[in-house]
Order: C-alpha cells, then sequence, then structure tokens
C-alpha cells in the first residue's frame, strides 16, 4: 500500500529527530541505474558534522550514528552467531568423532580422468548392444520385403494383427472403424504390468498403429502389414538376447507403425493425429540433413480459403524439420521478402519455429504472381555461404495456387546443369490453372509436384518430399547404412525421456529383370534408451551433493544434466535443453562446449555462477570440468567436481555387532532421547518399497534390514554401510554436545546435522514436526549452499510475495543457519557433513535489537537521552526512526527492528521496502543475474477467438453469399468440401493439433520464463551512503558480517514518499525468452551430421509427380447443397493417402 504523502522533513511522534538541511525533493534513482541520478553517493562524513548542529536548543536530540558505533554493533552480531554455533553446531566436535572414528571408513578419490572415461565407455557399451538389435532388425526387415510377394486382391479377412488403437475405437462410438465395421482380423490380448516400460505389455505379439487419415483396408497398407510380420520373431529374439532392451519399432514409409511388445495405444482426448512420420526419430533417419527455403505465394489470386491452406501447409512443413536442419520462409508477389525477421537461414529449433509459425499467419494476398522474384530469393538464400547451415540437401518449397510462369530462365542460371537445389511444387486449393508449369518446374529440378486440394490433404502431402530425399540415402547402400543418436524426446507411449537409435530401412527389390535399382526408403527402425538407464551408469553418491555427469550432443543440446528437469512434454517436439541454458553462461562454459562438440577430451578448472536448487540464491564457486567423447555416438560425457569433492568416505563396518548397534539409532524407539532421524530416499536394495513419506520409507527400510543384511547381494553395500555408519557419527554428536545443553538458553528451536551417507537427524526430535527441508541431502539447499560457502550461511522460510504473511504461532517459525564441516586428513580434505541450529525468530529479533544497541545485554535498562544532550540514534530505542535489518545474499529479509516486518521474514527485500533495496543495488552491495527457464509448465492460455465459426475455416462475407460468381468459383467448391470433411470428422475443427495430441491429462504447457536472482557484489567493506531525496533524502549505511552470509543495515525510515523508488523484481516472470531476432545473428557453435547423402549420379528423378486438376462441375455443387440442406451427407470412400509409387 502506498505511504501517504508528508510534508518533506516533517518530524513524528516520539524522540526528537534533526530535520533534514537539504532543499527540495530531488530526482530518485531508476530500477535500471548503478547509481543514483543526482549523482554519486555523498560521504557521510561530510554529513555527520552539521547534525548536532541542526538540534534545537534545550532538547534532546539523537543523531544518526556514526561509522563506528555500527561497525560495533556489526561486531556483536558476528561474535553471537559465532559463539552460538560453536557451543549448539559442534564443528569441531563432529570432526574430532571422525577422527576417533577413522578404523570404521577409508577415504576414497574421484579421479576425473578415470571416471569420465569409465561412465564414456559404459555407456557406449550399452548403446552397442542396441545398435546390434537394431542392424538385425533392419537386415531382416530388407529381407522380408524383398521376398514378399505384393498381392493385388489381399483382402482384409485375410490380415491378423493387433491394432494397438483397437479398444479405444471400440470403446468410442463415433469412431469410423466401429461405424464402417473394420473387416480385420484384430486379436484381442492379455496384457502384464512392466514396470520397465512403466506400461502394460504383451511380450508375444507386436502391435500395430494406423494413423487416423490412412485407410486401414487399402491394398499397399494390407501389403505392408502383410510382410511385415515377419518382424515380430526377430523382435522377440533381440529382447531374448538384451532383456534390457525397451520400444523396438519400424516405422514404414507408408505410416504404419509396428512396435513391440504390444501395448494399447495411448489415445488422446481427442482425434489421434499421431503419425510415425512426422516423429523427431523417423526424420532423422529417414534422410540427411536440409536447407530449405519455403516460399509462398501472395499474390491476390489466392483467395481467403487457400491463403489459410497454404498458411497450413507451411507450418505443417516446419514440423517436419529438425535442429539438424536450416531454414528461412519467404512470400512474394511481385517481389519477395521473408516473413519474419529472420534474414537468412537459421536453425529449425523450436523457437525458431514459433517465429515462422507466427508470422505466416500474418500473411496478405495481393498484386501479382511473380515466381521468378520468388526462386531469384530462394537461390540467393541458399547460395549465401557466410552463415551456418546444414550444407547438405538444398531444397525450395513453393507453395502456389497457380500460374503460367516457368521461369526457365531463373534455373538455368542459378540451378543448371548440376542441379544441386531440388525444387517441390505445391498446388494449393481447388481452382482451373493450369498445373503443367508447376509440373515442369519440379521434375526439372530433381523435385516434386504435390497437389493439396482441401485440408485433408495436408499433413500427407507435406512430409512426402521425404521419400524424395531419401533416394541418394537407398543408392549409397551399406555406406549409408549408419545409426544415429537423436535428441532427447517424451515418448508417446509413456516411457518418459528418451533417445533413439535409428538405422534407415531401404528397398531392395528391382522393377524387372536388369531394371534399375529400386530407390525407395522402406522406413526407419528404431531402439528406444530411457534416460534413467543412461543415468543408473554414472556414479550415484560418490561425487558429492554438488558433483554430477552431463553429456551433450551435436547442437550442445543435454542428453544427461541434473538440471534438465522438463516440466512438461509435448511428444511432438524434442527436449532440446542447451548446456549454457541448463547451466549460466560464461566463456570458460562456451570453450568447454564448443570442445565436447568438437569430441574432444579436456580438463579445466573454472570460476562460475550457479544456481542453488530452489532457484533463489547465486553462488560463486570453483569446479573442475572433465570431459570425452562416447565412441560410436553423437554425444560426449562431462564431469564436474567441486574441489571438496576429490575425495569421499567410504564406510568400512565389517563389525556386525556395530552395526547392530548404529542400527538401533534408526529404530524411532531411540529419536525421544537421540533426535529424529530422517534418511535420504535412496534405492539401498533392490525390494526396498520407495515412498514420498520419509517416516513410511523409515518403516519400509526397516523392516527389509530385518531380513537381510548390509552385506547382502541385492543391496547396495556402499549406500548402507555409509547410511549405518552416519547413523552413529551423529548419535556420538548427540551425546557430546547436544544433550546436555539447554537450546532455550540461546532461543534455539532445533540443532541438526546432514550427512554424505543420507542422514538428517534433528534434535530434540519434537522440532522434527516443523522440519521442512529435504529429507535427501543431496537435494535440500541448505546442504548444497553449505558445502559451496566458507562460514554460516543463513536460511530464512520462503515467502512468495502472493502468499499470506507468515504466522508467528508457538514460536514455530524459524530461521536455518548451517556450515559444512570440513575434515583432514593427512593431505585430503573433504565435507562430508553439514551442521547447524534453527534460530527461535522472535527471540532472535528482540536479541538483534539489542546487539544493534547501546545496551551491553537484554538485563540492561534502556539508556536514555537527557536534555540539552546529544545522543546517536541504536535499533533499539529509536526503532521508530532507524530501521535495522539484516537480509542474505540473495536479498531476502532475515531479521528486522520492526515489529511489523517479522511476518515479512524470507520475503525479498524490495517487498518491504524498494527504496532502500534499490540503493543497495546502485551502491553495488548486490549485483543481478537474469536467466531464462526454457523448461517451465504455464497454464493454457484462453482462446483469442470466440467467434462461432470453425477454426481454420474460411468464412464467406454476405457479399459473398449474394454474388452468383461466388458461388461457381473455386472458393465455393473448396468450403463445401470442408464442410463435408468436418461433418464426418466434425472433430477436426474442435481442436489443435497441441490439443488433439495431448495426453488427457495435460492442462498445461511448456513456457519460457524469466529468472531474476540477486547476489553480493563487490562491496565487502563498511559503506555510508545517502538515498538523495533533497528533504526526503535517506542516511544509510550498510556491511557484511564476517563469516556469514549476511548484510547488515541500518538506515532512517522515509519520511515522505515522494521519492518512491522503483522496485527491483525478483520472482519469476514469464517471458518470450530473448530476442530470437538478435540470437540468430550469433547462433551457438553446433555441429551437424558428418555424413550428407543428397546426391547419386544414378538416381532416377522421372517419378516426379502428376496430380491433376479439374474444375468444378456446377451438377457436383448444386447435389453438395441439397445434401447439406437435407443434413445428409454423404460418405466418402476412405482416401489411400499414400505415395503412388509405394506399390511394392
Amino acid at each position: 500500500m502506498a505511504v501517504p504523502a508528508r510534508t518533506c522533513g516533517a518530524s513524528r511522534p516520539g524522540p526528537a529527530r534533526t530535520a533534514r538541511p537539504w532543499p527540495g525533493c530531488g530526482p530518485h534513482p531508476g530500477p535500471g541505474t548503478r547509481r543514483p541520478t543526482s549523482g554519486p553517493p555523498r560521504p557521510l562524513w561530510l554529513l555527520l558534522p552539521l547534525l548536532p548542529l541542526l538540534a534545537a536548543p534545550g532538547a534532546s536530540a539523537y543523531s544518526f550514528p556514526q561509522q563506528h558505533t555500527m561497525q560495533h554493533w556489526a561486531r556483536r552480531l558476528e561474535q553471537e552467531v559465532d559463539g552460538v554455533m560453536r557451543i549448539f553446531g559442534g564443528v569441531q566436535q563432529l570432526r574430532e568423532i571422525y577422527k576417533d572414528n577413522r578404523n570404521l571408513f577409508e577415504v576414497q578419490e574421484n579421479e576425473p580422468q578415470k571416471l569420465v572415461e569409465k561412465v564414456a565407455g559404459d555407456i557406449e557399451s550399452l548403446l552397442d548392444r542396441k545398435v546390434q538389435a537394431l542392424k538385425r532388425l533392419a537386415d531382416a526387415a530388407e529381407n522380408f520385403q524383398k521376398a514378399h510377394r505384393w498381392q493385388d486382391n489381399i483382402k482384409e479377412e485375410d490380415i491378423v494383427y493387433y491394432d494397438a488403437k483397437a479398444d479405444a475405437e471400440l470403446d468410442d462410438p463415433e469412431s469410423e472403424d466401429v461405424e464402417r465395421g473394420s473387416k480385420a482380423s484384430t486379436l484381442r490380448l492379455d496384457f502384464i504390468e512392466d514396470p520397465n516400460f512403466k506400461n502394460k505389455v504383451n511380450y508375444s505379439y507386436a502391435a500395430v498403429q494406423i494413423p487416423t487419415d490412412i485407410y486401414k483396408g487399402s491394398t499397399v497398407i494390407l501389403n505392408e502389414l502383410n510382410w511385415t510380420e515377419a518382424l515380430e520373431n526377430v523382435f522377440m529374439e533381440n529382447r531374448r538376447q538384451d532383456p534390457t532392451l525397451l520400444w523396438q519399432v519400424f516405422g514404414s514409409a507408408t505410416g504404419v507403425t509396428r512396435y513391440y511388445p504390444a501395448t494399447p495405444w495411448r489415445a488422446p482426448k481427442k482425434i489421434d493425429l499421431y503419425d510415425v512420420r512426422r516423429r523427431p526419430w523417423y526424420i532423422q533417419g529417414a534422410s540427411s540433413p536440409k536447407d530449405m527455403v519455403i516460399i509462398v505465394d501472395v499474390s491476390g489470386s489466392v483467395s481467403g480459403l487457400t491463403l489459410k491452406l497454404m498458411k497450413t501447409s507451411v507450418c505443417e512443413m516446419l514440423d517436419t524439420l529438425s535442429d539438424d536442419d536450416y531454414v528461412n520462409v519467404a512470400s512474394f508477389n511481385e517481389k519477395a521478402q521473408p516473413v519474419s525477421c529472420f534474414t537468412h537461414l537459421v536453425q529449425a529449433n523450436v523457437r525458431n519455429k514459433k517465429v515462422f509459425k507466427e508470422a505466416v499467419q500474418g500473411m496478405v494476398a495481393k498484386g501479382t504472381t511473380g515466381y521468378k522474384a520468388g526462386f531469384e530469393y530462394a537461390f540467393d538464400q541458399l547460395q549465401n555461404s557466410n552463415i551456418t547451415r546444414a550444407n547438405c540437401n538444398k531444397m525450395i518449397m513453393m507453395f502456389t495456387d497457380g500460374g503460367e510462369d516457368r521461369v526457365q530462365d531463373v534455373f538455368e542460371k542459378y540451378n543448371w546443369p548440376n542441379r544441386t537445389v531440388r525444387v517441390f511444387t505445391f498446388s494449393v486449393g481447388q481452382h482451373n490453372y493450369d498445373v503443367t508449369p508447376l509440373q515442369w518446374m519440379a521434375c526439372a529440378n530433381k523435385g516434386y509436384y504435390f497437389e493439396i486440394p482441401s485440408i485433408g490433404a495436408i499433413r500427407i502431402n507435406t512430409q512426402e518430399y521425404l521419400d524424395v530425399l531419401g533416394r541418394p540415402m537407398v543408392l549409397a547402400g551399406k555406406e549409408a547404412k549408419q545409426v544415429q543418436w537423436t535428441n532427447v524426446y517424451e515418448d508417446a507411449l509413456g516411457l518418459g525421456l528418451v533417445v533413439t537409435g535409428t538405422l534407415p530401412v531401404f528397398n531392395l527389390t528391382q522393377d524387372g529383370p536388369g531394371e534399375k535399382k529400386n530407390q525407395l526408403i522402406l522406413g526407419v527402425m528404431g531402439i528406444d534408451v530411457a534416460l534413467n538407464d543412461i543415468k543408473r551408469l554414472t556414479p550415484n553418491y560418490t561425487l558429492g551433493a554438488n558433483g554430477y555427469v552431463f553429456a551433450i550432443d551435436l547442437n550442445g543440446y543435454v542428453l544427461l544434466h541434473p538440471n534438465l528437469k522438463p516440466q512438461t512434454t509435448n511428444f511432438r517436439e524434442p527436449v532440446t535443453l542447451d548446456f549454457l541454458d541448463a547451466e549460466l553462461e560464461d566463456e570458460n562454459k562456451e570453450e568447454i562446449r564448443r570442445s565436447m562438440i568438437d569430441g574432444n577430451k579436456g580438463h579445466k578448472q573454472i570460476r562460475t555462477l550457479v544456481k542453488s536448487l530452489d532457484e533463489r540464491y547465486i553462488d560463486e564457486v570453483t569446479r573442475n570440468y572433465t570431459w570425452v567423447p562416447i565412441r560410436s555416438t553423437n554425444y560426449s560425457l562431462g564431469l564436474v567436481l567441486p574441489p571438496y569433492s576429490t575425495f569421499y568416505l567410504q564406510a568400512n563396518l565389517s563389525d556386525q555387532i556395530l552395526q547392530v548397534k548404529y542400527f538401533e539409532f534408526l529404530l524411532p524407539s531411540s529419536f525421544e532421547s537421540e533426535g529424529h532421524v530422517f534418511i535420504a530416499p535412496r534405492e539401498y536394495c533392490k525390494d526396498l518399497n520407495a515412498s514420498d513419506n520419509n517416516t513410511e520409507f523409515l518403516k519400509n527400510f526397516i523392516e527389509l534390514m530385518e531380513k537381510v543384511t548390509p552385506d547382502s547381494k541385492q543391496c547396495n553395500n556402499f549406500l548402507l554401510h555409509n547410511l549405518i555408519l552416519d547413523t552413529g557419527i551423529t548419535q556420538q554428536l548427540v551425546e557430546r554436545v547436544w544433550r546436555d545443553q539447554d537450546l532455550n538458553t540461546y532461543s534455539l528451536l532445533a540443532v541438526f546435522a546432514a550427512t554424505d551417507g543420507g542422514i538428517t537427524r534433528v534434535f530434540p526430535n519434537k522440532a522434527a514436526e516443523d522440519w521442512t527441508e529435504n529429507p535427501e541431502p543431496f537435494n535440500a539447499s541448505f546442504y548444497r549452499r553449505s558445502l559451496d560457502n566458507h562460514g554460516y550461511v543463513f536460511k530464512p522460510p520462503h515467502q512468495d510475495a502472493l502468499l499470506r504473511p507468515l504466522e508467528l504461532e508457538n514460536d514455530t517459525v524459524g530461521i536455518l543457519v548451517s556450515t559444512a564441516v570440513e575434515l583432514s586428513l593427512g593431505r585430503r580434505t573433504l565435507r562430508p557433513a553439514v551442521v547447524g541450529v534453527k534460530l527461535d525468530l522472535e527471540a532472535w529479533a528482540e536479541k538483534f535489537k539489542v546487539l544493534a544497541s547501546n545496551r551491553t545485554h537484554q538485563d540492561q535498562p534502556q539508556k536514555q537521552c537527557g536534555p540539552n544532550s546529544h545522543c546517536e540514534m541504536d535499533c533499539e530505542v529509536n526503532n521508530e526512526d532507524l530501521l535495522c535489518v539484516l537480509i542474505d545474499d540473495g536479498g531476502f529479509l532475515v531479521l528486522s527492528n520492526q515489529n511489523h516486518q517479522w511476518d515479512q521474514v524470507g520475503r525479498f527485500f524490495s517487498e518491504v521496502d524498494a527504496n532502500l533495496m534499490l540503493a543497495l543495488y546502485n551502491n553495488s552491495f548486490y549485483t543481478r543475474k537474469e536467466s531464462y527457464d526454457y523448461q517451465a509448465a504455464c497454464a493454457p492460455q484462453p482462446p483469442g477467438n470466440l467467434g462461432a465459426a470453425p477454426r481454420g475455416v474460411f468464412v464467406p462475407t454476405v457479399a459473398d453469399f449474394l454474388n452468383l460468381a461466388w458461388w461457381t468459383s473455386a472458393a465455393a467448391w473448396s468450403l463445401f468440401q470442408q464442410l463435408l470433411y468436418g461433418l464426418i470428422y466434425h472433430s477436426w475443427f474442435q481442436a489443435d493439433p497441441a490439443e488433439a495430441e495431448g495426453s488427457p491429462e495435460t492442462r498445461e504447457s511448456s513456457c519460457v520464463m524469466k529468472q531474476t536472482q540477486y547476489y553480493f557484489g563487490s562491496v565487502n567493506a563498511s559503506y555510508n551512503a545517502i538515498i538523495d531525496c533533497g528533504n526526503c533524502s535517506r542516511l544509510f549505511h550498510a556491511q557484511r558480517l564476517t563469516n556469514t552470509n549476511l548484510l547488515f543495515v541500518v538506515a532512517e525510515k522515509p519520511l515522505c514518499s515522494q521519492c518512491e523508488a522503483g522496485r527491483l523484481l525478483q520472482k519469476e516472470t514469464h517471458s518470450d525468452g530473448p530476442e530470437q531476432c538478435e540470437l540468430v545473428q550469433r547462433p551457438r557453435y553446433r555441429r551437424g551430421p558428418h555424413i550428407c547423402f543428397d546426391y547419386n549420379a544414378t538416381e532416377d528423378t522421372s517419378d516426379c509427380g502428376r496430380g491433376a486438376s479439374f474444375p468444378p462441375s456446377l451438377g457436383v455443387l448444386v447435389s453438395l447443397q441439397l445434401l447439406l440442406l437435407l443434413g445428409l451427407p454423404p460418405r466418402p470412400q476412405p482416401q489411400v493417402l499414400v505415395h503412388a509409387s509405394r506399390r511394392l
């Protein structure tokens, strides 16, 4: 709430306060400035001598405290904190306990180079087993298809298979197959739950998924089902040889997917638009990288509906591109221009494609058609060698409603005779134009001609070009049979995040004796590897809380990283988190990333910034990076270790009597005397039941330990021994230090210790009721920050500005103070534990006032300032005029001398005193770090168009209906076709692709959030300054408390609001991310696949599309209108949306 305006310099009740000597109310600093606008801060020592002179004669007057006084208060605060931590923290005592038990553990060393090479080798072996299975499948598929005899008269009842969508379709009374009555012999299977697949599966069969817009009973599909049935035996044999195999999938170029083991299809809420040919792994395996320029005819002849079809077609075309591809989109009429801010080819990543899709919607039709302008622009784009691009398949995709110009002179100039650029032409909409020129352009430039008369033809015809691009791969034979590993993406069958090994499958048949070799790609074989299976090969707990393993691909995207945590995933798009976005970017990390992409080995120690686990704090830390390539893949593996994690403890509890003794301290019966124990929910044994409730997890653990020993083969002996050792170690801390101390004497709610072994012991037992920290120390923010910081780390309770203030009841609100225990054993130093105390907020707020006052202790009476005397204000007596606070290194309020601010402890200080926080920032006490979270989830935006018309459909105006010419035009013909399609497939009008393909429970969408954190700047010494605003100015003093993460601030309370400052923001805010138009001008380093297949001298380009265009029949139009009026839409024969050359 805004502070009521006051007269500048006005007094307030309480001790007399010196009037401000500066006239007027000057300007205040803005939120983006580094210094107040009136110039540098005035040195306080120039102003303090004047203050006593301004007091009224004969009255007592208080002056702002001198610098040495505030430094004295700071020392008292430091000593109090240090004294409490020495007495109750038990750092020194815990060191002695470790040394007394030196015979119970060994000190092991993490050797980064050996570790990273071993993990890389293990991952290579894991992936190599999948590669061998892939090769067996691909070879078998090619042989099965070659031996297969095409059957023209094959019938649905001749084919027996498990249709993965059959159960869902039977449950849906509106399903096309239910209405039509499918004749195929569909198997009904029983399934068993398999935790490896997170699904119910049947290992005796494979399942078949066929896209909704493909007719299952077509001859092509039935022949495809016939010969692929033989793959099921190979699937099962692969699993026999490697039981760890997950999904084995054959994605056919006809759209059929056969996957093993069988499981019911995960049907979405609305229409299922899944097509394997549009999956990232299929696209990557079916062709080499692409440089694509899309040009769109926006001349005046393009009708409203046709332009909408073009916009949708371009968006669908963009979805066939992956991060290995580069693209640009332009519109043309008399001249050509890019539709977006991108002036050259850019990487076809998710964010760039989003820019294109939004820009395409703004295209407007006007002018005349100028093919020459469009093609010259496209060729110029492809010839630009000064930019990063794929440097492989070069192509131009032109969408138009038709024209007569063949622009042969352009092709002669730019593309002939070598024809290095393929040209694909798309005739969009229903029209009377001669399509021969469009066919000729495609055929003369090694491309293909397609027709898109309606919405139903868009998806199939914007992906068929991949067949043409696959020709050089097929003709290259074995040279092109190379396994590629994909980016991370979400498995459509619920496996979670996976990578997929892909291998193309070629058609080895010949058209006849002595004929040319077939050049069609049959499809792509894929085998999934779950990221969790790769993570299991990395060391879990020997690297410490802040050590980790990560891996990246040639694009710099992370395959493994502790910060790879997408909140929501869309299985249509890969999960592309760049290494420099997973961490806080700096020059050293850019260098490391480049070296890894180049496949080099390396090691580098750097100083860098890291976010805390709760993303509220920034720490400057030292990290050692070590990296090696993973052979036979496009991945590179890195290891990050803090210097203090070079060594770790390994328990050696061979004495079973001691094991039993220490284990008893885990029993709840011991908690009352020894303190409550939380154990980290780790995978100690295979049969241990996990639980999110730590009490229940501990119960499960104890019950299992009564059946097995810590040395059992089914258990992780390292984890179990370390857990039991740390149970005993922390119990000895209770015995030596905590049990005999009175916590109330120092206003402590609890004392605690947490260890690398997974123990968190909180004393006394009742304090565990209010313990909210993560029971896994490695996932607890206080634990990880304490390891990275020297001294005492204060952590106030987390408060969000949108939530209600803290409720100070029953003295349960506490402030954690923790510090790492550094252990030196010989020349080896490590930090195996963190200890700390929990301060009673109210009691320590009162203590804070006394320590920052002229009293030496709490029982001493307050000093009064007598008549005719001049006294310094302090934080206790003058709390109505003097604000005294402790703020932590993230800018969050820890303690205040203002009682009304106690319930704001834990809030960002700008929400408490925006004016003062801005001054601290402007005077370099704090530095700001901004970054973007690309993995956030946001609530779905409400639809912007609330009109009654179906989305994406051209709606004619009243003038159109009154115009007889319109009723006989191509637009009317096309519109009626859309309406008929919509009446049959009515859900098409009701769902966006993202909605249609989303899982039923998906209610949030991925988005970008901007994060802002503050951390201590370069100022370490005591510092005095003025928030300059004339008579509204405020004096303040700030000083870092030694050996803590606290800033001690003393300031005059504001008297008036004329200088109300802009508020610094710390909370996450929704963002569009950094400006993409600027980012593409300085693209991050990447490398594409090292082999390109875009040319083969023996390629037969004669099959280049032979569409037929026909004018609408007046009789048909009349019939359509009558049918619409009667509400009797005809049921058309299902379209066989399969390439004509697929007759094998």
